[in-house]
């Protein structure tokens, strides 16, 4: 597994929907699934205009001059091969009525919207009272609408915010500026096709953005001069979903999905987010594929792409398969990092809590048998949940995974593999024990009822052995040279 995920990172490089290395992505997982032996395929599903990163680089010339960590937003434009030099200045953009007040002052000026936000590295001391109430009271001014609005005022707000980069181009603004919100100068990315900016929007690492602010905030006059080279198109183009699957002896029709994103954003190499989950689930495939053991029902594994910008790929997934959405058994999803596997959310399903206990019983000795109502959003699980299909995320150790996704900094080395071979072992188990089930899982908005409970969630589960033997060979065959397997599993 650590193998695959340093091809990944280190050779095929950052995956950026729509980028020559995505489609390498999609042909290398093909292979290495048709390796494994599974039946596969890549599912075309078309994406809405590619953006590729172009050279670029920002400096403060005023008060003095200094070179400025950046990169640009993604679907952002450049520059037109022109350097543009103006004012920084800082607005109040929460509303309407408070732009109207900065319209004369952002003509020709690189415009921050918001004050520095607060960083804190949650991996190191508790931050004290005074900074923990700073935070929420952050949050809750400048990324919640206001309390007891209205639907309508909410509506109006939140088109606001759409059309803001639109407002502050008409304005005659150079540029957004955005705080990257990571502690040592670390980056953060995002973007869509689905909101291509009109303008260039720039974000600054953390330092650079609270240093502006208080050299505004002391009256001194900062001036930013920016060049960017991006390249980006506006047509429908292919990309694909890899998917490979082990059909089922007795159903298999009906179909367990197991499933990560392939897709990276490009500043670092997409190592946990989330060549991690991918990664993992290509080893889960192997695994259960090599075993010998043979699921009552098809488990497919799916790779999907677009995930960063939207889920897209994954909604384009289960669009096209809605009319099998009801033989869907479960759709189960791995990105939350390099972190080992602690347990599952429950979604929303308290009807579930028995099943999933039972499922997760035989991986107590990793640890990974936690079952907490929760939901969990910002993945590929989320697509599945409006056509009733029961869809989970893995809960996972963070291992520092908010600062380094989306930064310079997801790389191969941020990788800890034996939590990778525990999250793998969680997958495999998880997978085959929802494939093997004697019946379907309730559809979403629907109760198990006693019945059901009785059925999914006893306390004895009778395929628990073959669960254990699939997780036993997981740690303890083909381990990558130089990595130790995991202690055994306890078997129950």
């Amino acid at each position: 597994m650590m193998e695959n995920l340093q091809y990944l990172t280190d050779v095929v490089g950052p995956r950026l929907t729509g980028s020559p290395a995505a489609r390498r992505a999609n042909e290398w997982t093909l292979e290495r699934f048709r390796d494994y032996g599974l039946d596969a395929h890549l599912e075309q599903w078309n994406f809405g205009g590619t953006w590729a990163r172009g050279p670029m680089w920002a400096r403060m010339t005023a008060p003095r001059v200094h070179d400025v960590i950046a990169a640009s937003w993604a679907w952002a434009p450049g520059t037109n091969g022109k350097t543009l030099q103006g004012p920084v200045v800082r607005i109040d953009a929460s509303a309407p009525e408070s732009l109207a007040a900065y319209h004369d002052r952002v003509k020709q000026a690189w415009v921050m919207l918001r004050p520095p936000s607060p960083v804190w590295n949650t991996d190191g001391p508790l931050m004290a009272a005074a900074d923990s109430q700073r935070q929420r009271e952050f949050f809750r001014n400048f990324f919640a609408l206001p309390p007891n609005a209205d639907s309508a005022t909410r509506a109006r707000l939140q088109q606001f915010s759409n059309d803001l980069p639109f407002l502050l181009r008409h304005a005659g603004a150079l540029g957004i500026v955005l705080d990257a919100g990571k502690e040592q100068d670390l980056l953060n990315m995002s973007g869509s096709p689905n909101r291509i900016l009109p303008l260039p929007q720039v974000v600054v690492a953390h330092e650079e953005y609270a240093m502006f602010d208080r050299l505004l905030r002391s009256g001194a006059p900062v001036q930013l001069e920016v060049n960017i080279r991006n390249a980006m198109t506006t047509d429908s183009v292919p990309q694909w979903n890899t998917v490979g699957e082990i059909r089922g002896t007795e159903h298999p029709e009906e179909v367990v999905i197991v499933g990560a994103h392939l897709d990276s954003w490009d500043l670092g190499t997409g190592a946990t987010d989330n060549g991690t989950g991918a990664m993992c689930t290509l080893e889960t495939a192997r695994v259960l594929a090599q075993s010998g053991l043979r699921p009552r029902r098809t488990v497919r594994f799916i790779l999907f792409t677009g995930e960063e910008q939207g889920l897209i790929g994954s909604r384009k997934y289960a669009e096209a398969h809605a009319a099998e959405a009801d033989s869907i058994q479960a759709v189960i999803v791995l990105d939350n990092g390099t972190g080992a596997v602690t347990g599952q959310a429950l979604q929303g399903r308290k009807d579930l809590e028995g099943l999933w206990r039972a499922i997760l019983a035989p991986l107590a000795a990793l640890h990974a048998d936690s079952v907490v109502d929760r939901n969990k959003g910002g993945t590929d699980h989320l697509s599945f949940l409006p056509y009733g299909v029961p869809a989970f995320n893995f809960n996972q150790l963070e291992r520092g995974y908010n600062h380094t996704h989306h930064s310079q900094s997801d790389t191969y080395d941020k990788a800890i593999a034996p939590d990778l071979m525990q999250a793998s072992a969680a997958m495999a188990v998880s997978a085959y024990e929802l494939a093997n089930l004697p019946g379907m899982i309730p559809r979403g908005g629907r109760t198990a009822g006693g019945e059901g409970q009785r059925q999914f969630g006893g306390a004895t589960n009778p395929l628990r052995d073959g669960a254990w033997v699939a997780a036993s060979r997981l740690v303890s065959t083909r381990g990558d040279r130089g990595l130790r397997p995991l202690n055994g599993l306890a078997q129950p």
